[in-house]
């Protein structure tokens, strides 16, 4: 255990002396455990650098393993615990920023009301590749994630969420179609004339966009922003409107933006996944919760692959 947390404390800090400082130790301490444990294995994990190390073919190949061996062993440490009545534990999941607000809000409250004193640790993800390789890796357990299609990974638990429809976010006092009023739905040809902030290729949101500009509809895209919790201030400011999942709604309204839902539709199609097995007691129970999430949204048993 101790070999392997050094090893991964230099990949993570990329380098000996970041890595040191984070495990409190001397780095001559951590150097001479790290080569004790290359002699061990009989070929090097690092290659030394003039600027520090990069990982050898050995090293990228156990680097997954060591996760996952470090995760079971705190799932067993957890599971002694649960037998001695001790509360708590800590969840790792990695999430994309829309299902980040919702679905997962909603998740983690129903959560929490049975598992108070669990903590949650969420990163973000911006791709469904890098959500799904991230729980792959071991480095989070759960991930939550959005995609143009229904999520596929055979090696994963993959339970689906919802569906949320893209939606037009405006500035309160936006007026661009000069009569006042807002109706609840807008045609892609109605984005004419639109000041669109759009998240960068790679994303339903920019693809419809995209297919928009392709159809020969004057809009023009004002920004392209990487982080989408930028974009509701951005709208808000009056700098143009936003192609968003539905997931945004509730937030763009309370914050006073208006909100129209674009014809014919678009769907971002919204799943949890995780390891198959040897997932923490804490992190089996929000995927069950998740499961339940997904059949109530679904109105029938949710389908897991």
């Amino acid at each position: 255990m101790r070999q392997l947390r050094f090893f991964l404390a230099v990949v993570d800090h990329g380098g000996f002396s970041k890595a040191a400082e984070e495990l409190m130790i001397a780095q001559p301490s951590l150097s001479q455990a790290i080569a004790g444990f290359e002699r061990e294995l009989g070929m090097p994990l690092f290659h030394r650098v003039t600027r520090g190390v990069v990982l050898s073919d050995a090293g990228r190949a156990l680097v997954g393993p060591a996760r996952v061996v470090l995760r079971d062993i705190a799932e067993a440490t957890e599971a002694m615990h649960e037998l001695k009545h001790l509360r708590g534990g800590r969840i790792d999941l990695i999430t994309m920023p829309s299902p980040g607000m919702e679905p997962l809000t909603t998740i983690l409250t129903t959560f929490a009301r049975s598992h108070p004193s669990v903590t949650i640790n969420s990163e973000a993800g911006f791709t469904p590749e890098e959500v799904i390789r991230t729980v792959r890796s071991g480095a989070c357990e759960i991930g939550i994630l959005g995609a143009a299609e229904p999520i596929r990974a055979a090696d994963l638990a993959v339970v689906p969420l919802e569906s949320q429809a893209l939606v037009l976010i405006s500035g309160p006092d936006d007026d661009s179609d000069g009569n006042g009023s807002f109706s609840a739905t807008v045609t892609r040809h109605e984005l004419s004339g639109c000041r669109l902030i759009v998240s960068q290729r790679g994303s339903l949101m920019r693809a419809l966009v995209d297919d928009v500009l392709a159809e020969g509809v004057a809009v023009t895209i004002a920004a392209e922003v990487a982080h989408r919790t930028s974009i509701l201030p951005m709208v808000l400011n009056g700098f143009g409107r936003a192609v968003m999942p539905s997931s945004w709604t509730g937030t763009a309204r309370r914050s006073g933006a208006r909100v129209q839902r674009i014809v014919p539709e678009s769907y971002l199609h919204v799943s949890a996944v995780s390891r198959r097995s040897h997932l923490t007691p804490a992190a089996a129970a929000l995927m069950d919760v998740a499961r339940a999430y997904g059949r109530e949204a679904a109105g029938t048993p949710a389908a897991e692959s």
